[in-house]
């Protein structure tokens, strides 16, 4: 069982829709108790291999299964609006996340920041070396799960001076959310604080034809056009020094 063993607390606003269309937002501090990463995600067979092929261009072992459910230290999520991380080899991805709280499940977006280098050896290691940042607005679940495969996934990264596009799609292209998540070993006791993030989109080269790269400042986003909401975050890297 998930152990609580930091006082760190994260606050969220939680926007419910009524029957009626009737809007209201509760604010919930949520201490993470359990963070799982799911991990080759796609719903398209090709997809996925595209992924797989993306960061096999970089090193990265092809997975064992797919897909895979990484335990990851649950203090290492993270709203400061600047993550510190080692050297210049790591970038982030914007993926949905639950979280269960006061007994119900909230969807959001945060990213899988992940140190590349490392991804090279362990994929499992790699996922430890990063904070992964995360919104501070979430939707209901049951709000939005009829509607899940609209649901558009974004980011940017400031490149060369200039915001650009770093991932765009939806989740159609990811596993159903629900199936996904119920899935996960321990699913059917969620604990209070448990965060799962589901998976990405790959990644949209650049002019080199560079497709995962690092970037100093991300910004990743969930947009509900049925709803016409948007989760946005941003976040800077600060690069730490590699000292041998």
């Amino acid at each position: 069982m998930p152990v609580d063993t930091t006082m760190q607390r994260l606050n969220f606003a939680c926007e419910s829709v009524a029957e009626d269309g009737t809007r209201s937002t509760a604010l919930h501090t949520v201490a993470p108790r359990a963070l799982v990463v799911a991990g080759w995600t796609g719903r398209d067979v090709a997809a996925i291999e595209h992924h797989i092929e993306e960061l096999a261009a970089i090193g990265v072992p092809r997975p064992s299964s797919v897909p895979l459910y990484y335990r990851v230290a649950a203090q290492l999520l993270t709203q400061s609006p600047t993550i510190e991380a080692l050297g210049d080899q790591s970038s982030g991805e914007a993926e949905p996340v639950f979280l269960f709280s006061q007994g119900a499940w909230w969807l959001s977006v945060a990213s899988d920041h992940t140190d590349r280098q490392v991804e090279s050896y362990s994929v499992a290691v790699s996922k430890q070396m990063c904070a992964k940042p995360v919104a501070e607005t979430a939707w209901r679940w049951s709000d939005v799960q009829a509607h899940q495969d609209t649901l558009e996934l974004r980011s940017r990264i400031l490149e060369d001076g200039r915001w650009v596009d770093y991932q765009r799609g939806t989740l159609a292209s990811i596993r159903p959310l629900a199936a996904l998540r119920d899935g996960m070993p321990g699913a059917s006791a969620a604990p209070e604080g448990l965060f799962m993030t589901c998976g990405t989109l790959g990644a949209l080269p650049n002019a080199k034809g560079e497709g995962i790269r690092p970037a100093t400042q991300m910004e990743i986003e969930l947009h509900d056009p049925k709803l016409q909401r948007r989760i946005v975050h941003r976040y800077a890297v600060q690069a730490l020094p590699v000292v041998a």
